[in-house]
């Protein structure tokens, strides 16, 4: 490894990666690190769940009541980008989509509570639902 950066980026989200493509392509040294054993900083997906349940500090213990392991993937927050935003913009300018997915969203969900409700889709979905 070398011992000299122009540039030292710490962390693996979003904005650092785009950082570290940018500086990289406009010529400079960057050394790209994270302390974590995943990327993506604090919008990562984690998985499989045993890394999940070590991030939390939670016991490892009975996970296969929850079925294989590598089947879930976690977000540790939502990401929702707006199709026409400038992020997106951003992401296509400097060639990271070659690293994404975008999927349309077929559904949303969230815990409140104790239940999960679904996240009506539209208007119309909004007005056919209970108040529940």
């Amino acid at each position: 490894m070398d011992e000299e950066y122009d540039v030292i980026v710490l962390g693996t989200g979003l904005k650092e990666c785009i950082l570290s493509g940018m500086l990289s392509v406009s010529g400079k040294k960057v050394l790209h690190m994270d302390r974590n054993k995943y990327y993506g900083g604090e919008s990562a997906s984690i998985t499989p769940l045993e890394e999940l349940f070590e991030k939390f500090n939670m016991p490892v213990t009975h996970l296969e009541e929850y079925g294989r392991s590598r089947d879930w993937n976690v977000d540790l927050i939502p990401k929702f980008l707006m199709a026409n935003g400038q992020l997106v913009k951003l992401l296509i300018h400097t060639g990271v989509t070659r690293y994404l997915e975008f999927k349309s969203v077929e559904g949303s969900y969230v815990y409140k509570g104790g239940k999960i409700s679904k996240v009506p889709a539209d208007e119309k979905e909004a007005l056919a639902s209970s108040k529940k």
